[in-house]
């Protein structure tokens, strides 16, 4: 009789660890979006910070960031289980939210570019200044980068709970706590290695030797010069480009209409272009993603004029 219990415990146990594997592969990716932004922001917080310091400076943020997560995941748990309602609409927030930043982003690119180039000057000269005490400067980077991790993981902590409001308790734990670990960990992980590329090219670069491995060293060294910076563009403008598709996503998705208007046109457009129809939902989520963006960063920029 015990034997038998144990086997059934033992079966719901594989259950539910099966249903977790499942929802957090749908929850990775309704999270892409904010991972690849998490990557840009997180890799840009370091700058600046001296060669030998960058990755004591990443594990900082990391502790900082698994802190957060002790805080929001419990947070994001208790409201599912006392305002299950809330969800949808934090969701939305989360998505808007997204879509304002994304937004911004391009908005500064090409209208303040000037306003930019001075804040970039500004840092290059405050590392410069001789009477700046490093420390304080390693703080005011890790406090900054840490906040900024609370924003991107309350988003991810609340689409995740998205993907399982409807299940049992241990499933939305599991899953929620699952992709909060996971997360951290390979953003943090990819960030080390992002910072410390063209710190690794350069050790390649000044190795000795005439011999064809030496030689093939030296030039993959230059080679990770020449991509580091390449890769760190091409992380923002990845991640901004998901940044309006998740969040038009989102967006579409919890308004009905929307969601109807966008499965019918798909359904329309299958019978002659099948290609057309699997592209088509994800160029309006990313049209909504953009206008709302347009939208959210115009309200709160006539709100702080109005303050002003």
């Amino acid at each position: 009789m015990a034997g038998g219990s144990l086997l059934l415990l033992l079966d719901d146990i594989a259950a539910i660890l099966d249903d977790v594997s499942l929802m957090t592969k749908v929850a990775a990716k309704k999270t892409i979006g904010v991972l690849g932004d998490d990557l840009a922001v997180n890799a840009e917080q370091v700058s600046g910070v001296q060669a030998n310091r960058e990755l004591p400076v990443v594990w900082s943020v990391a502790k900082g960031s698994f802190r957060n997560k002790l805080i929001l995941v419990p947070t994001a748990l208790l409201l599912a289980t006392i305002a299950p309602w809330s969800i949808t609409p934090l969701m939305m927030l989360g998505g808007l939210f997204l879509c304002f930043e994304g937004f911004e982003k391009v908005f500064h690119h090409f209208f303040r570019q000037q306003q930019e180039q001075q804040h970039k000057t500004a840092l290059i000269e405050q590392r410069s200044d001789s009477t700046l005490d490093p420390l304080a400067f390693e703080q005011e980077k890790i406090k900054g980068a840490i906040r900024t991790d609370f924003i991107l993981s309350a988003e991810i902590i609340v689409l995740s709970l998205g993907v399982v409001a409807d299940a049992n308790f241990s499933i939305q734990l599991g899953v929620v706590a699952t992709i909060a670990m996971v997360m951290t960990a390979g953003v943090y992980g990819l960030v080390a290695v992002i910072v410390k590329l063209d710190d690794g090219g350069l050790y390649l670069t000044r190795l000795s030797g005439q011999g064809l491995l030496r030689k093939g060293l030296r030039w993959f060294g230059w080679r990770l010069l020449d991509f580091a910076p390449w890769l760190m563009k091409a992380l923002t403008v990845v991640g901004t480009a998901a940044m309006f598709l998740v969040g038009g996503g989102i967006l579409v998705h919890g308004v009905h209409h929307l969601q109807t208007l966008v499965d019918a046109l798909t359904a329309h457009t299958a019978a002659w272009s099948p290609v057309l129809s699997a592209v088509l939902p994800l160029l309006i989520n990313s049209l909504i993603g953009l206008l709302a963006g347009a939208v959210a960063l115009g309200l709160v920029t006539g709100l702080a004029k109005l303050k002003a």
